[in-house]
């Protein structure tokens, strides 16, 4: 079996790093031509990384339907597309995903915490964030089969039993020994993990400063105070109708003053008229402001924006507002809840785009900021909690288009094998 450096940029034969040359097989023609990766278990074997990560990078990078989770262990990726372009794009797999950032060296493990990808090496010690704003970061996260307490609560129950077994056999001078071992075993590990949360969370701050730091606000630069204490005055005299609209019944609010949500979405309204377009307010600004409020990790803050940061031609917008969306849209409950705010925002706000219903969530889908499965649970019953329960059903009628389209995109490919077969 041929097989290459995984670093390709590496001309010396006797690099210790190699994995096999990819292999890929083209099945099929027509609409339903597509490209077997023969040996990507091998492949990303060699790269210490599930096949999956690798076979969605392809199609997120190709722009292609991508079967991350096969029955059959045929990993395959529609289209036609042959094995020294896959090899190409592993190149940025492994460059984004493997390599250290300081060593460049290919031994690391991916650490996932805090929605979060780390990659830890082995070889200089050194630890490294993965680009949040990646599609398949966001991939990864969502699908992490590790969870952080539960492995460690496993370890500790391996080794209790392991020092029961040895309790059974009469060791009686290991018991102790062990347990002892165990249990500044344990503490050392907290005391790492506690650094770990530590530098992880300087990660974080950096990052928002960072943010925070590329693009600054001055009150010079507007026509109008955007002082905590002006938004609050404009977001009680906001219509009223766009006031209900961005209530979402927060319980720790204030109740005799607007929610940090009403200020947030009377912030953006009013930035927009000011500016000349919703467009023109810009990602890192509506961050900040949201971090101002304290509400930049709340799932009810996405609806708002789903409400405000789009026009009538919301369906175009999506692609340039995911990195903002993506960043904050960061579990089940934000995805409903962004799509939530989308049926206030096309059902009572701008009824007109209801036809587009079906684009929009396509948007949503190919940016990577609303899973299947929760788009399946919405599409399959109505609700009343973000508008009147006949909309809600106006709106997942439009939808089905999409959502038909989504059930059978999968369907299709397997028919099409098992007629192969």
């Amino acid at each position: 079996m041929a097989t290459v450096n995984i670093r390709r940029d590496v001309t010396d034969p006797f690099y210790r790093y190699k994995m096999e040359k990819i292999q890929s097989k083209i099945e099929g023609k027509g609409n339903g031509i597509k490209t077997v990766v023969v040996n990507l278990p091998s492949v990303a074997h060699s790269l210490s990384r599930p096949p999956s990560y690798v076979i969605k990078y392809f199609g997120f990078e190709l722009g292609a339907q991508a079967n991350a989770k096969p029955s059959d262990d045929r990993w395959i990726i529609n289209g036609a597309h042959d094995a020294s372009k896959l090899q190409d794009y592993l190149d940025g797999f492994i460059s984004k995903f493997v390599l250290c950032k300081k060593c460049k060296n290919p031994e690391t493990d991916v650490i996932i915490k805090d929605e979060k990808i780390t990659l830890d090496c082995k070889a200089c010690g050194q630890r490294t964030d993965v680009d949040p704003r990646l599609k398949l970061s966001t991939f990864i996260v969502r699908n992490n089969p590790k969870g952080g307490k539960k492995e460690k609560k496993d370890k500790k129950a391996r080794r209790e039993q392991k020092r029961e077994k040895s309790a059974a056999n009469g060791d009686q001078d290991a018991s102790p020994g062990d347990s002892n071992n165990s249990e500044n075993g344990s503490s050392n590990g907290d005391a790492e993990d506690a650094g770990s949360d530590d530098e992880l969370t300087r990660r974080i701050k950096a990052e928002a400063e960072t943010i925070e730091v590329e693009k600054e606000i001055k009150d010079d630069d507007w026509a109008f105070d955007v002082s905590e204490e002006a938004v609050k005055a404009r977001a009680k005299d906001l219509p009223s109708d766009l006031k209900r609209s961005l209530v979402l019944e927060d319980d720790d609010e204030e109740a005799d003053g607007p929610s940090s949500y009403e200020q947030l979405g009377s912030w953006i309204v009013e930035t927009a008229e000011e500016k000349g377009g919703v467009t023109k307010v810009s990602d890192i600004d509506i961050y900040k402001k949201a971090k101002d409020f304290g509400i930049e990790t709340k799932h009810k803050t996405v609806a708002v924006l789903a409400q405000s940061i789009f026009d009538d031609n919301i369906a175009k917008q999506v692609e340039d507002r995911a990195a903002l969306l993506a960043k904050m849209i960061t579990s089940e409950r934000h995805e409903k809840a962004f799509l939530g705010g989308t049926e206030r925002f096309v059902g009572q706000d701008r009824p007109a785009l209801i036809s587009q219903v079906p684009a929009i969530l396509l948007a949503y889908y190919q940016n990577d900021l609303v899973s299947e499965e929760t788009l399946k649970a919405w599409g399959a019953k109505a609700s009343k909690k973000y508008v009147d329960i006949s909309t809600s059903k106006k709106i997942r009628k439009a939808a089905q288009p999409f959502l038909e389209w989504l059930e059978t995109a999968e369907s299709d490919d397997e028919d099409e094998e098992s007629d192969e077969e």
